[in-house]
This record gives C-alpha cells, sequence and structure tokens, in this order.
C-alpha cells in the first residue's frame, strides 16, 4: 500500500523566518512556496533525498495549523506516505476499522491528491496519504 515517506510536515510561525535554516544552513533544495487555500496554509516544500520537508505555515488564526501551533509550539505536525492508490488506500483502511479524518481525497499542495488518518487511530502521529496526479 505504501510506496514511500513523500514528506514531513512541520508546522512553523513564519516560512521566512524558518526557510533559512532548512534551506541555507541544512543544504536542502527549496522547491518554492504554495498556498493551500483550503487548508488555510503557505506551504514551503524542500527536497532530500527522495523524501520532502513541508514547512507550513498558518495563513488564518482558525488553520488546523494555527491552532496546532497555539497547542504544541512549532514542530513536527504529520507524517506523510505515498500510495499508488488513493482511493483504494482508505477503502482498505476504513475496511479494518481504522478512522480517518478524509474519507474521500481532497486537493493537497504541489498537485497532490490526500487524505489523512485521525491520529487516534495512528498512535498519535497525524498521518496523511498522498497520491500524484489526477
Amino acid at each position: 500500500m505504501l510506496t514511500k515517506i513523500n514528506h514531513i510536515g512541520i508546522a512553523v510561525k513564519s516560512l521566512e523566518d524558518s526557510l533559512p535554516f532548512y534551506r541555507d544552513n541544512l543544504g536542502m533544495a527549496f522547491a518554492g512556496i504554495e498556498e493551500v487555500i483550503e487548508q488555510k496554509v503557505r506551504v514551503a516544500m524542500l527536497q532530500v533525498g527522495e523524501s520532502k520537508i513541508e514547512l507550513l505555515e498558518p495563513t488564518s488564526e482558525d488553520s488546523p495549523v494555527a491552532k496546532f501551533i497555539e497547542k504544541n509550539g512549532p514542530g513536527i505536525h504529520h507524517l506523510a506516505y505515498e500510495v499508488e492508490d488513493l482511493e483504494a488506500a482508505i477503502d482498505r483502511l476504513l475496511s479494518e476499522g481504522t478512522r480517518m479524518i478524509d474519507e474521500k481525497p481532497r486537493s493537497g499542495a504541489h498537485g497532490t491528491r490526500i487524505a489523512f488518518i485521525h491520529p487516534k487511530s495512528s498512535n498519535g502521529v497525524l498521518t496523511e496519504l498522498c497520491q500524484h496526479g489526477h
């Protein structure tokens, strides 16, 4: 079902303040910034090997990422795994009793389709499944 770790999402208060560490100090390849209006975030994507780091800056106080930062402070927000067939992955997890935040795919950053697994079903880790294209 899973093909690789696609990215690790890190909640930050400011992309401008956080980006230089990952891009300049750690030398990650910067792939650009995109706003995901539906999720009320600005996203900076950085490449490291086959995986990516996704910096998430809230664009609204009622953004899920803003609420995460308010509760937990900046830090790791979610872990994203790539799948070949997102609908099949969701169906399989639901049939096994997994609690999903998204029972149908939605649009994510960089042309992906995504669905989140509820942390109560994944040992406290917000888990994203993502599929490229479509």
